[in-house]
């Protein structure tokens, strides 16, 4: 193990994201290796952590003053054994390749979890769609699907959205595959109702992380009912969340952005939400402008030279990180357990550090790591995919009904494997190993390919 451990990072000295879920995922199944010695002769960690295909390009646009600029694609389709590849675009400046390969990985064992098939992937690009207007925005997706459309398709590779890819996006870069291929088919999902989308697949991830939890919860004997909890973002992931905490009787206490955060000690209610929702996806406006309107809010700027997040300093119950990678770590992690938080359920990918989320075993903190507590979004992707393939739109009674029993099935799996493995209670090693053991069995099934 530490052989092919070394080699990858020789390989890919500065992609250290990309190290950091590579090494989370087999630090927890060297148990399944022991067990399975076939496994080591066919080679299935080295075949399993090098993607079957990386997709990168230049992406010329022009800006409304008719300035040129070029920005970097990518698309990392990591490993197809179980279905066509799955997973969103990111438009963000931090999206390098280390990020993008990060993101696949993760999305391999996550797709597995759903119980659907699809394989994963994930792609992206360092534009920045803040500030741009929609004809700017138009232009650039046009140009990135310019390229893309050429190695995607329904059954190959199968994108979504995204940190910066919401619903406006996904419409012109839609458009433009439509335009190039001539053809209408279920490339994309997050797509508008009215040509091919799902209904609760904008509510899917965060309403998937709060199902988790009240599984995760469930099977300690307690229940959502009456718990106060930190909620971080204020985006699609974090919006739904707290909208299906507050309908299951608990109670959300924060919310951020990428400069500060908002901290309402009443708690947020359904008026509070939609007043959020509109600041963040119609007015595209600041977390800081909540305060204007409810002033019992405080807003605290966050200070980069901080080694912590004030965010998670306030007494609660439960966290659900659902900004981005990274940002809780082991500091952040002790204020949460020190503030009286005995349950963690992942919102955004790879939200905690290694050492954070030793904190949080170490301390028998419900500790529910992303590609089980967030996989509620691709798996309603997933189901897009099938009403696509059947021309079908489905009540949003039986959607979300599918999405319930999804998050129930993931969370029976978590638990049993880790029961599996000796290591009950850590949904962590759940999840990585019920994940690997379905795509390394596809893999093994279809030969040395």
């Amino acid at each position: 193990m530490k052989k092919i451990l070394a080699e990858i990072v020789r390989r890919d000295p500065d992609q250290k994201e990309y190290h950091q879920a590579v090494f989370e995922v087999l630090e927890t199944v060297k148990p399944v290796l022991d067990r399975n010695p076939e496994y080591r002769g066919q080679a299935v960690i080295a075949r399993i952590t090098e993607p079957e295909r990386v997709i990168m390009f230049r992406i010329p646009w022009m800006d409304d003053q008719g300035q040129v600029h070029v920005n970097r694609g990518f698309r990392v389709e990591m490993n197809s054994a179980i279905g066509p590849y799955k997973g969103g675009l990111r438009f963000h400046p931090s999206v390098t390749l280390s990020i993008i390969k990060f993101l696949a990985f993760e999305q391999v064992f996550k797709n597995s979890l759903t119980t659907l098939q699809m394989g994963g992937g994930k792609g992206g690009s360092d534009f920045n769609p803040k500030g741009r207007s929609d004809a700017e925005v138009m232009r650039f997706c046009q140009a990135f699907m310019t390229e893309l459309a050429r190695h995607i398709g329904p059954n190959t590779d199968v994108p979504a959205g995204d940190i910066g890819v919401g619903a406006r996006e996904i419409g012109y870069l839609f458009g433009m595959y439509k335009k190039l291929r001539n053809e209408f088919t279920g490339v994309l999902t997050g797509k508008s109702l009215a040509w091919g989308g799902s209904l609760i697949r904008p509510e899917a991830t965060g309403y998937g992380v709060v199902y988790f939890a009240a599984e995760m919860l469930a099977h300690a004997g307690d229940s959502l009912k009456g718990k106060n909890c930190l909620v971080s973002g204020s985006g699609n992931v974090a919006q739904y969340t707290t909208e299906k905490i507050l309908e299951m009787g608990g109670r959300v206490l924060t919310l951020s952005d990428s400069s500060g955060y908002i901290y309402d000690e009443e708690g947020f209610d359904e008026d509070k939400l939609k007043f959020v929702m509109h600041l963040k996806n119609i007015q595209r406006g600041r977390i800081r402008e909540y305060c204007e309107k409810y002033s019992g809010a405080v807003y605290t700027e966050i200070d980069p030279a901080l080694d912590y997040n004030p965010l998670w300093t306030h007494r609660a119950d439960c966290s659900m990180p659902a900004a981005t990678q990274n940002e809780i770590n082991e500091k952040d992690a002790q204020n949460l357990v020190g503030g009286g938080v005995r349950l963690i359920c992942e919102g955004a990918n790879m939200p905690s550090t290694p050492s954070a989320i030793s904190v949080f075993l170490d301390n028998d903190v419900l500790y529910g790591p992303s590609k089980a507590a967030n996989a509620g979004g691709v798996a309603v992707s997933g189901l897009e995919m099938a009403q696509n393939s059947m021309r079908l739109s489905w009540p949003r009674e039986e959607v979300e009904g599918r999405l319930k029993q999804i998050m129930k099935s993931i969370h029976c799996t978590c638990t049993s494997a880790a029961e599996e493995y000796g290591m009950p209670g850590n949904y962590m090693a759940g999840a990585n190993i019920a994940g690997f053991v379905k795509v390394v069995n596809a893999m093994l099934d279809q030969g040395l390919v």
